[in-house]
């Protein structure tokens, strides 16, 4: 799709804007919205403000609830009429444009129910100058400029009076907006419906190489061997050569309940490393976004100073259950209080017990642990009850190196679907930019 210039340009008169369609002009948002309808949070400690469980109530919209959705259809939270009275809020009608002024800043969507926001939500109620579409549009396309004329803070807010007098560029003629807003619903949705499928390969991708994990340590490479019960009904037979361990006898594990008073104040800009969660969740350990500690903060605990072969397992939080395994140590590290160390004995490979923990058997048995606890958390004795499948060392090394490489064949799969979609977002961005602002004429485009 080739698309062409409009014919003629002028100078808008505004340095950021630059040069604009002749049969466009300058407008503030205040010349085309009628109303900007504030919202507000009734107390959240007051019950009749707020629905419990199903019952009826007024939709209320929070900053999550417009997160990746063009369209809001349902909210998290709803607000009892009592709660709207409080606040003095009013009810937004479907279709109604509603734009972020706190924090998540100069997000846009459309209401696709009744509903009220909170105050960091504006509602746009626009005149017959504009279409509404087209607003929401160029308000998308707007979001990083409008950024920098926010209040120095850090939240980056914006407030009502710096809102109304946004200016953007706009064709006159109304027809001319909706052929910009048709033609961009039916591109965007075209990308859109792409990237929902590529989102979908990388899910199912994802499957294939849990799947694969789990198969490889419950059942090993050669489907030919006998085989015997595991004791566990849901995993049913393991090869006849594998023995069946605990965590506590086949591995040291270490962690800590705390770190004696460590503070974030007392991190150095250089020293020994200390992995938080985040670092251990990728395929790889991320060792250089981390913090660093003192040499006394590092030599306090030894039972936690890291090996090459270590095994890292998280123990609290969202990302509880997640692991992985020290391959290389480019300076001497330690954990915080939020993953174990596990280290293998003799006759257990740390690569192996890394997949094995990853497994889809382990996870599951992590999660039943997880949902008989108010805050998730691994203790060290759970870990140490953990049972372990052992093939022979020589297989357990096989099954590492097949894992490694088919999981890294998975992965770059994986890459390779992101980066097109990482392109298509960026196209779309692209597109809505130079059309909405009218550096390309799609007048003539059928759609």
């Amino acid at each position: 799709m080739k698309l062409k210039p409009y014919p003629e340009y002028k100078d808008s008169g505004v340095e950021w804007i630059g040069d604009i369609p002749v049969s466009w002009g300058i407008f503030k948002l205040k010349h085309v919205i009628n109303e900007f309808i504030s919202g507000g949070t009734p107390n959240s400690d007051n019950e009749k403000f707020w629905v419990q469980n199903e019952e009826d109530g007024v939709p209320w919209v929070a900053i999550g609830d417009m997160t990746n959705n063009e369209v809001v259809e349902d909210t998290k939270k709803k607000i009892t009429f009592d709660g709207l009275a409080n606040k003095k809020l009013r009810i937004l009608k479907s279709g109604t444009l509603i734009y972020s002024i706190f924090a998540s800043l100069g997000k846009v969507s459309l209401l696709g129910i009744d509903a009220t926001t909170n105050q960091a939500i504006l509602g746009l109620i626009t005149n017959e100058k504009i279409d509404g579409i087209f607003l929401k549009y160029y308000l998308r396309y707007l979001e990083k400029p409008i950024i920098a004329l926010s209040n120095a803070n850090t939240q980056n807010n914006l407030n009502s009076t710096i809102v109304k007098n946004i200016e953007f560029s706009l064709p006159n003629d109304y027809n001319d907006q909706i052929k910009i807003a048709s033609f961009l619903d039916k591109k965007t949705s075209e990308i859109d419906l792409t990237i929902e499928k590529d989102t979908r390969l990388i899910e199912l991708l994802k499957e294939k190489r849990t799947a694969l994990i789990n198969h490889v340590v419950t059942k090993g490479l050669d489907s030919t061997v006998k085989m015997k019960d595991s004791g566990v009904e849901w995993i049913g037979e393991i090869p006849e050569s594998w023995e069946i361990g605990r965590m506590g006898a086949d591995c040291t594990v270490k962690a800590r309940l705390g770190w004696r008073g460590l503070k974030a104040s007392e991190y150095v800009n250089e020293g020994y490393i200390f992995l938080s969660t985040p670092n251990i969740k990728n395929n790889e350990i991320d060792f250089e976004n981390v913090n660093y500690i003192t040499p006394e903060r590092y030599f306090e605990s030894p039972e936690i100073m890291l090996d090459v072969g270590d095994v890292l397992l998280a123990k609290d939080g969202s990302t509880l259950g997640i692991s992985n395994v020290v391959r290389y140590l480019p300076v001497p590290a330690t954990v915080n209080s939020s993953i174990a160390v596990i280290k293998p004995k003799n006759g257990l490979n740390s690569v192996y017990l890394h997949y094995f923990i990853s497994s889809a058997y382990m996870q599951n048995v992590i999660q039943k642990i997880k949902d008989g606890m108010g805050v998730p958390h691994l203790f060290q004795a759970d870990i140490r009850k953990f049972t372990i499948f052992k093939p022979p060392i020589e297989e357990q090394y096989l099954i590492a190196s097949y894992i490694d490489q088919k999981t890294a064949e998975i992965g770059l799969l994986i890459q390779n679907v992101q980066n097109k979609i990482n392109l298509l977002e960026e196209y779309k961005k692209s597109l809505i930019h130079h059309v909405v602002t009218g550096k390309m004429d799609v007048r003539e485009v059928a759609v």
